[in-house]
């Protein structure tokens, strides 16, 4: 009998943990939160080729700071920013230039942030004896319509004109400030992916012209004066230097959780004093 007892006991306690127990698992909550283990999430960012290597550095110094969050930077271009973010395909989209009429048409809950500001620098390869040109020489040149260097006060020379891609946002920014709508870039001009690409295309074909963000200049290429100014950040911050262009960060909606508090940050004075050190021009 005794036993018995114990064997209903044992059953009856078994029962009773048996319903006090969850079913299923607690799962850990997909939104970002902000507890006694400070900031966690997950954000992802897709967009310009430009703005990718500037989103990195601002990813990394947050990161740092918040080691639960995670922040996976792609390129793309800044029509892929725009689309993925439009679409809720990431985060964050990051685009060089303006945002079009049409893509907010489409794209009704697009908000823009600009995070920074950049000059995109026009550059030669080293051995081009030419130090400066005047915007609507810098036009001509990739119009096709001033094909050898002899003609703005180099040697003779036929002049080698790379440029961006098709989708590209600094071959959007620099078609809307220095080509306009009557010049469309030579169907001749050497095109490239990437600011990287640009610039390295120019660095090993002699007599060669190109465009890239100033966040790309080094010493292996020539950055040239247009009129009369040369591409520095003071320059571009001041109104001087005359092919300035935003880079903004987008989101569908208003952001909330871990990517609005990085968009606050890279707005703060941590983040703007990361875009000055990085080449690029605070915006606040």
């Amino acid at each position: 009998m005794h036993r018995l007892w114990v064997f209903v006991f044992l059953a009856v306690a078994a029962a009773v943990a048996a319903c006090s127990s969850p079913a299923q698992p607690i799962q850990a909550p997909t939104t970002s939160v902000r507890g006694a283990e400070g900031l966690t999430g997950r954000v992802t960012v897709a967009g310009s080729t430009t703005v990718q290597p500037l989103a990195e550095k601002l990813a990394e110094a947050f990161m740092a700071e918040h080691p639960r969050v995670k922040i996976d930077v792609q390129g793309g271009g800044s029509s892929v920013g725009v689309k993925s973010a439009g679409r809720g395909m990431v985060d964050v989209g990051t685009v060089s230039r303006e945002i079009e009429d049409s893509e907010k048409q489409e794209y009704p809950d697009l908000k823009v942030f600009r995070i920074a500001l950049d000059g995109i620098a026009i550059i030669t390869n080293s051995g081009v004896s030419v130090d400066g040109l005047s915007k609507e020489q810098v036009r001509d040149i990739f119009a096709g319509k001033i094909t050898n260097w002899r003609q703005v006060g180099g040697a003779d020379r036929a002049i080698v004109v790379v440029a961006r891609e098709e989708g590209s946002g600094t071959r959007a920014a620099f078609e809307e400030m220095v080509m306009g709508p009557d010049n469309p870039i030579t169907g001749g001009a050497v095109l490239q992916p990437s600011n990287g690409a640009v610039r390295t295309a120019v660095m090993g074909t002699p007599d060669s012209i190109g465009f890239l963000s100033f966040g790309y200049l080094d010493q292996s290429v020539k950055a040239l004066k247009v009129d009369g100014v040369e591409p520095t950040g003071a320059s571009a911050a001041s109104g001087r230097y005359p092919i300035v262009r935003p880079l903004n960060m987008l989101t569908r909606g208003e952001p909330t959780g871990t990517v609005k508090s990085w968009l606050d940050w890279i707005l703060g004075p941590e983040g703007q004093q990361l875009v000055v050190k990085e080449g690029y021009i605070a915006v606040k």
